[in-house]
């Protein structure tokens, strides 16, 4: 995985930290640890799946959320990203919880975008997809 100058980190980053696969939860501590940005939208999205997926009692969904607060910025949805986010949905056919997070990495300023979910390489703009865990496979 190389250095980004500035890294978005995608929901299932933080998803893996309560996974069952102990090398794709090491990997996402040390991600997180080394801090990035992510949207508020990555952060009710993880809520959904800690409470519905993962069973995480509302404790544990707050804890997690606090340490990913301590250590990366998190950024919020504007009017400008959502009006991006549709024009990235019907240019890209990606899904648009996808493309709004492609969006607010965009208006981030950030030129990668850690996910598992799009595929490794793919390019929107000046923002490159890298899979952090493609090198577990």
């Amino acid at each position: 995985m190389s250095v980004a100058k500035r890294a978005f980190i995608d929901t299932n980053v933080i998803v893996y930290l309560a996974s069952g696969d102990a090398r794709k939860a090491d990997r996402s501590e040390k991600i997180l640890a080394a801090g990035g940005v992510l949207s508020v939208q990555v952060l009710n999205e993880y809520v959904s799946v800690a409470r519905r997926k993962l069973a995480l009692s509302w404790t544990e969904t707050r804890e997690v959320i606090a340490a990913v607060k301590s250590a990366c910025e998190i950024v919020p949805i504007s009017l400008e990203a959502q009006a991006a986010a549709m024009r990235i949905s019907e240019i890209s056919q990606i899904s648009i919880y996808d493309a709004s997070i492609v969006a607010a990495a965009l208006e981030a300023g950030c030129d990668t975008l850690l996910s598992e979910d799009m595929q490794h390489g793919q390019k929107f703009e000046t923002l490159s997809v890298v899979n952090p865990y493609r090198s577990l496979k």
